[in-house]
C-alpha cells in the first residue's frame, strides 16, 4: 500500500470515528458512513472566513463542522427561519434545504474561529439521501421543521384577522348594517311605514339632509306611540320617533355598544363619523353574531332551518367558523374534512326541505356526492357535483320515476346554488338525466368506461370514481362501489391508462426557474394549485386505491392505506402527504384571504407574492408530486 493511499486509509477511519459520535450518523449503517468517509474533505476555513452564502450560487457541498464554530445569518430582509443569527458548532451540518433542494443558500455561513468542515459534494449527498434511511429522515424532518415554522406564521397571521373580526374589541366600522335606511322628521308615518316594509327592517333612522341622525322609529314605536295613541298616519314621523339616539363612532368598539345597549336597555347604536354623520347602525342581533359562530350553534341551526335563507346564514357561518379554525392551526386534512362534513349538514337539509314537495316513500334512492365533496375535500371553493341513485319497486315504470326524480333533483340544485353552492358548469349534477340512474344503469356506466377508457371515460372516471352517499339508502352507493373495485381489479389495462392520463400533468418546476408560471393561459405568472398541485396527488391516491381495494375515498387515508397494502414506506408516503397538506392550505389560505365577500375564491397564486419560507417549501411540496408520479410511472410501466 502507497503512502498515499494509507493516509485516506487512516483518514477514513478518523472520520467515521467522528461520525459515530454525532446524530444522524451515529444512526446509521456502516457502509453509509464508509461512503460518506470516503466522497468527504476536510477542508479549513480561517476565523472570519466566508464559507458559502447566497451569492454562492448553487450549493455544490454538504458541510458537516468537525471542529470550531460557524455563524449563520439571515441574508435579505425576508424572514426565512426563526433566527436571525445562529451559530452552529462541531457535528452540525448545514445547508441542509439549499443542498436539497439545488439552489443558492438563503443563509450566509462564516466560520467566527478557525474552522475544519467535511465537505460533501452535492451528488453524493444526494445519493447518499436516497440509500440512506436515518440520514433521509434527519434531512426530511428538517424540511418539516421549515413546515412547521411557516404554519405557525400562517396562525399568526390569521389570528390577528381573527381577532380584529371576531371579538368583542372589533371596530363599529366592520359591523352591522353599513346602509341604514333614512327617512327626513319631514316624512308622514305612513310613508315611513311603507319604508319599512318594503325594505323588510323593523326599525328606520330619522335623519337630515346633513346626515346627522335625529331619532329612531323602530316598531315598537309603531305601537305605543302610533296605534295606542291614535296618531294619524299623516303625522310627521319626528313626531313618534324616540329622539336623541345612542351614537358612536365608527372607531368605537363591539364591547363598548354591548354596554351602551346594557346600560340604557336599547337595542340598537348609530354608527358615525368624526363628523357625526350617519355611516351605519349596530343591532343587538349584530352583537349576538359575533358571539355565536360555534360548532354545536352552527349545526342547530341547520338542523333547524325551515327554509333556505336560513341556511343562507348557517352556510356564511359555516365559513366563519373554518376561519377561524384556520387560524387556530387546525391542519389542511382536518379542515377539508371538517368544511365537508359541514357542507354535508347543509346538503342534507336542503334535501329534506325539498322532500316536503316530493314523496319517494317506499322507494330505494340516494343522493351521490361526487369530486371534492365525494372525497371529503372541499375547500372555501366548491361547486356542485352530485346525482341519484334509485333502485324502481317492482312494477313502477322508471322513466317515470326517473322524471319525478329529476324534478325533485332540479329543486335541490336551484336551492344549493342559492345556499352558495354554485350550479356546476359542466352540468355535473342530479337533475341532469345522464347522472340520474338506477342501480343498474350505474354498474353499466362504470363498466362501459372501464371497458373502453377513451379520454372522455378517463376524465369522467375522475370525478365520477370519487363518490359516496350524502342522503337516503348508502348500500346502492355500497353496490356501486363493490361493482366498481371488481371492475378495475380485472382490468388493469385500464389503470394504466388511468396512469398515463394522470401523468399528462407534471408538477410545475422549472430548470432554470423555480416555478413555471406561464401554464395558464390568460393568466402569466401565476400557478393553479389544483391542477398543477393537489390534483396530481389525487389521481394518484385514486389510482392505487383502486390497484389495493382501498374503498376509501378521502385521498390522503387512500394513500395511507393504498401505502400499507403496497409495501410503500411509510416516511415516503408521509413527505408525500405533507406535500399535500401544504398545497391545501395555501389553497385555503389563498381563498380567504383573496376571494372576494359572496364570490368563490380560485386556486391561481403568484408565487413571487409568498414567502420565502412559503416558496422553499411549496417547491418541497411539488418535488413530493413528482416523486409519487414518478412512482406510478414505474409500476405502470408508462414511457
Amino acid at each position: 500500500m502507497s503512502l498515499r493511499q494509507d493516509g485516506r486509509k487512516r483518514m477514513a477511519g478518523n472520520t467515521q470515528a467522528f461520525l459515530r459520535n454525532h446524530a444522524p450518523f451515529n444512526k446509521m449503517q456502516p457502509d453509509a458512513l464508509q461512503r460518506f468517509a470516503e466522497k468527504a474533505q476536510i477542508v479549513f476555513y480561517a476565523a472570519g472566513s466566508e464559507i458559502v452564502g447566497p451569492d454562492s450560487g448553487k450549493v455544490r457541498f454538504f458541510y458537516l463542522i468537525e471542529s470550531g464554530k460557524v455563524q449563520a445569518r439571515q441574508a435579505g430582509e425576508v424572514t426565512v427561519t426563526e433566527y436571525s443569527i445562529l451559530s452552529l458548532g462541531a457535528g452540525e451540518s448545514f445547508p441542509i434545504g439549499a443542498v436539497t433542494a439545488g439552489r443558492p443558500s438563503t443563509n450566509l455561513y462564516t466560520a467566527v474561529e478557525d474552522t475544519f468542515c467535511y465537505q460533501l459534494p452535492a451528488e453524493d449527498f444526494l445519493a447518499l439521501l436516497s440509500s440512506s434511511p436515518e440520514f433521509n429522515l434527519f434531512c426530511t424532518r428538517y424540511i418539516a421543521s421549515l413546515l412547521d415554522q411557516s404554519r405557525r406564521q400562517l396562525q399568526l397571521q390569521f389570528s390577528q384577522r381573527a381577532s380584529e373580526q371576531q371579538t368583542l374589541n372589533s371596530p363599529l366600522a366592520g359591523i352591522g348594517s353599513r346602509s341604514p335606511i333614512t327617512v327626513s322628521p319631514e316624512t308622514p308615518l305612513r310613508s315611513a311605514l311603507e319604508t319599512m316594509s318594503k325594505a323588510g327592517v323593523g326599525s328606520l333612522v330619522v335623519a337630515g339632509d346633513d346626515r346627522k341622525a335625529v331619532g329612531v322609529f323602530t316598531r315598537t314605536d309603531l305601537l305605543d306611540r302610533v296605534v295606542l295613541a291614535e296618531l294619524p298616519l299623516s303625522t310627521p314621523v319626528s313626531q313618534a320617533m324616540s329622539p336623541n339616539p345612542f351614537m358612536l363612532e365608527e372607531h368605537a368598539t363591539a364591547y363598548d355598544a354591548m354596554f351602551a345597549m346594557a346600560t340604557h336597555g336599547i337595542r340598537h347604536v348609530l354608527v358615525t363619523d368624526a363628523e357625526g354623520k350617519l355611516t351605519g347602525v349596530v343591532s343587538e342581533r349584530d352583537l349576538f353574531s359575533l358571539q355565536r359562530v360555534g360548532l354545536r350553534q352552527i349545526r342547530q341551526s341547520i338542523d333547524s332551518a325551515h327554509n333556505v335563507e336560513a341556511l343562507q346564514q348557517a352556510a356564511a357561518d359555516v365559513r366563519q367558523l373554518s376561519f377561524n379554525m384556520l387560524a387556530q392551526g387546525v391542519g389542511a386534512e382536518q379542515l377539508t374534512q371538517f368544511i365537508s362534513a359541514l357542507n354535508d349538514a347543509l346538503t342534507r337539509r336542503v334535501i329534506q326541505l325539498n322532500l316536503e314537495k316530493h314523496n319517494f316513500d317506499g322507494i330505494e334512492w340516494a343522493w351521490l356526492a361526487f369530486g371534492s365533496e365525494g372525497r371529503d375535500e372541499q375547500t372555501f371553493s366548491t361547486d356542485q357535483d352530485n346525482g341519484i341513485v334509485f333502485a324502481p319497486p317492482e312494477g313502477v315504470a322508471v322513466d317515470a320515476l326517473k322524471k319525478r326524480f329529476l324534478a325533485y333533483a332540479l329543486d335541490v340544485n336551484n336551492d344549493l346554488d342559492r345556499v352558495g353552492f354554485p350550479l356546476c358548469k359542466g352540468n355535473i349534477m342530479a337533475s341532469n338525466p345522464q347522472w340520474c340512474l338506477t342501480l343498474e344503469e350505474w354498474k353499466d356506466q362504470f363498466s362501459n368506461w372501464i371497458r373502453m377508457p377513451q379520454p372522455d371515460a378517463l376524465l369522467n372516471a375522475t370525478i365520477f370514481f370519487d363518490f359516496r352517499a350524502l342522503y337516503g339508502k348508502s348500500e346502492l352507493a355500497d353496490a356501486m362501489r363493490r361493482h366498481l373495485l371488481a371492475q378495475t381489479a380485472s382490468n388493469p389495462m385500464f389503470l394504466r391508462a388511468m396512469a398515463k392520463n394522470a401523468l399528462d400533468v407534471e408538477p410545475p418546476l422549472g430548470k432554470i426557474r423555480d416555478f413555471l408560471t406561464d401554464l395558464e393561459p390568460g393568466h402569466p405568472g401565476k400557478i393553479d394549485l389544483k391542477k398543477y398541485g393537489s390534483r396530481i396527488f389525487v389521481d394518484v391516491a385514486r389510482i392505487y386505491a383502486m390497484a389495493s381495494g382501498v374503498h376509501n375515498t378521502n385521498s390522503i387515508q387512500r394513500l395511507r392505506l393504498a401505502a400499507q397494502r403496497l409495501s410503500i414506506r411509510s416516511d415516503e408516503i408521509n413527505a408525500v402527504l405533507e406535500g399535500l397538506n401544504f398545497i391545501q392550505l395555501l389553497r385555503l389560505q389563498h381563498q380567504y384571504l383573496e376571494g372576494e365577500p359572496g364570490t368563490q375564491g380560485d386556486n391561481l397564486i403568484d408565487p413571487d407574492t409568498l414567502n420565502e419560507l412559503d416558496r422553499r417549501i411549496l417547491k418541497e411540496s411539488f418535488r413530493q408530486a413528482r416523486k409519487i408520479q414518478t412512482r406510478l410511472k414505474l409500476d405502470y410501466q408508462v414511457q
